[in-house]
């Protein structure tokens, strides 16, 4: 089952009646977005209850707020809350083996091949959703120190050059108080590069207080401030896919305007993605019109799931719809894809722990 904010524990107790009532009403509102009314779950579900008996069941629903009656119609549609109630206690989340399978075999070929992964990722996610699906890069729990490059600019100015395992860049320029030759600058990257190779920022901090050279250990903590920005920074989307088809999908204009802005302007699902903790792989989160605290993707539905190797890299899968959305199928499928991505990962990370541990 989806994990879920904590209010869900607020939610109200059903009876089962009233529970399958909920579902079918979910159901059908998310094929058709129109109201559901009691004659039509009477005769097409329901046939040994009366419409009167659906009828007063689901104006306790209503009463609940589980469902809402739409202007002066007959029918009810579910609310956020009922969306919830159904993700947190009704939902049933795991793909048929034949779609396992096939998920299987489409990812066999780019097994070795990380960036082709991510990409069909994307697209198969936002397929078999029915949704916008979005994929950010994985990156390091913790940057690790690979190499350092001084290079001498111009009187006291240099270049700092640090580069961090997986292959992220990041260059800043110092001003020193004295000018130094690029020899000199040379020796201190040297010795700096010996000291802090394949470090965090906390083991580098502690390795360079021993240094004799004050501007080496100046530049060594400087080195760990920018490692702790590296980790701090926001998640990167690098793959998108079925914006497009997922927007026909929308009943007003206002949901359109917040999936686009969402995927088009993506630090708000930054933000979000970010409350995700690093350690959380595997694990899925459903967030429905914004759970309140998000205004600018209240007329969205979420399902996101962290991918990656425990306590070396990760990364975040996430898709999005209309509040209506299929939930049942995305948790599923986000779930499933997230592992294939975890298992490419492993066979780059954590094949030599693993063989360890198997031996």
């Amino acid at each position: 089952m989806a994990d879920t904010p904590s209010d869900a524990a607020a939610l109200p107790e059903l009876t089962e009646r009233q529970e399958k009532i909920l579902a079918l009403i979910i159901r059908e509102y998310t094929n058709r977005p129109e109201p559901v009314g009691s004659k039509f779950l009477a005769e097409t579900y329901l046939a040994n209850l009366s419409s009167a008996t659906i009828r007063n069941e689901m104006a306790r629903l209503e009463e609940l707020g589980l469902l809402a009656a739409p202007h002066t119609s007959a029918g009810r549609v579910p609310t956020e809350v009922g969306y919830r109630y159904f993700v947190r206690r009704l939902l049933s989340d795991e793909l048929p083996p034949d779609e396992k399978q096939a998920l299987d075999s489409a990812f066999a070929p780019v097994a070795h091949d990380l960036e082709g992964g991510l990409r069909l990722a994307a697209a198969l996610v936002a397929r078999n959703a029915q949704g916008a699906a979005l994929v950010t890069a994985p990156r390091a729990v913790h940057s690790q120190y690979k190499h350092l490059a001084l290079l001498s600019t111009q009187g006291r100015a240099v270049m700092m050059v640090l580069v961090l395992h997986g292959g992220e860049v990041r260059q800043q320029v110092l001003t020193l108080a004295e000018s130094l030759s690029q020899e000199q600058l040379s020796a201190i990257a040297n010795q700096l590069n010996a000291l802090c190779e394949g470090l965090d920022a906390e083991q580098i901090r502690s390795r360079v207080k021993q240094l004799e050279n004050e501007l080496a250990r100046e530049i060594g903590e400087l080195i760990a401030d920018v490692m702790d920005e590296a980790d701090r920074a926001p998640a990167r989307f690098v793959y998108r896919e079925g914006l497009s088809e997922v927007l026909t999908r929308f009943t007003e204009s206002v949901g359109v305007q917040q999936a686009i802005r969402a995927v088009e302007e993506p630090q708000i699902l930054q933000a979000i993605v970010a409350e995700l903790p690093d350690q959380a792989i595997g694990q899925v989160r459903v967030i429905i019109g914004g759970e309140g605290r998000w205004q600018d993707v209240q007329h969205l539905g979420m399902v996101i799931s962290r991918y990656g190797v425990p306590a070396q890299t990760t990364g975040a899968l996430l898709v999005l719809g209309p509040t209506r959305m299929r939930y049942g199928r995305a948790v599923a499928t986000v779930r499933y894809v997230a592992g294939l991505i975890s298992g490419m990962l492993l066979t780059v990370y954590g094949e030599g722990e693993e063989r360890h541990e198997n031996g």
